[in-house]
């Protein structure tokens, strides 16, 4: 899971990098288990040459087919591809397999960072994290993140850290792009 070095700026370094919570893959699991469970008791339920047992059995492998593709297999890749990453200059979100969506934002311009939490969410230790920012685009939200509450006042801490950066530089040091 290790972003690309290649990717980052100069005197750039991640802090700490992660993907969605593995919360995002309950209902596939669940949905794995039970078009399983349900395909085989319907395959070994009317298993015989007749036409019915040939018509239910290949609507229910259609069906099995399709359920597992696009509620168990389409999720698990979109959490898979999804990446979280948090360096000393910029907050990156990039995810997507075959069409790549990617949104960073500079830790220079991070106005506020709040976390939202359900009741689900406390008890699993994830949460929704909202950085605002003073740029055209707004806020960023990153959904189902891991311990939110600590990665939240890492986002702090980044920032300080970054802000102190830029002032030690002075105002005739060469801009660095952020």
């Amino acid at each position: 899971m290790t972003y690309p070095a290649k990717l980052l700026g100069d005197g750039e370094s991640i802090a700490f990098e992660m993907r969605p919570h593995w919360r995002s893959l309950i209902v596939p699991a669940v949905v794995l288990i039970l078009t399983v469970a349900g395909a085989s008791f319907l395959l070994s339920t009317f298993n015989g040459s007749g036409f019915v047992a040939r018509l239910v059995g290949g609507i229910t492998w259609v069906s099995a087919v399709v359920l597992i593709l696009g509620w168990c297999l389409r999720p698990f890749l979109n959490w898979f591809t999804t990446d979280y990453v948090f360096t000393n200059r910029r907050i990156i979100v990039r995810t997507g397999l075959f069409r790549r969506i990617g949104r960073d934002m500079p830790l220079s311009r991070v106005n506020n960072v709040t976390f939202d939490k359900t009741v689900t969410e406390r008890i699993l230790n994830c949460g929704t994290l909202s950085v605002q920012s003073a740029a055209e685009q707004g806020s960023l939200i990153i959904a189902s993140v891991p311990d939110v509450e600590n990665i939240q006042r890492e986002v702090y801490r980044l920032y300080e850290a970054d802000d102190l950066r830029r002032r030690s530089a002075g105002p005739g040091a060469p801009s660095d792009g952020s």
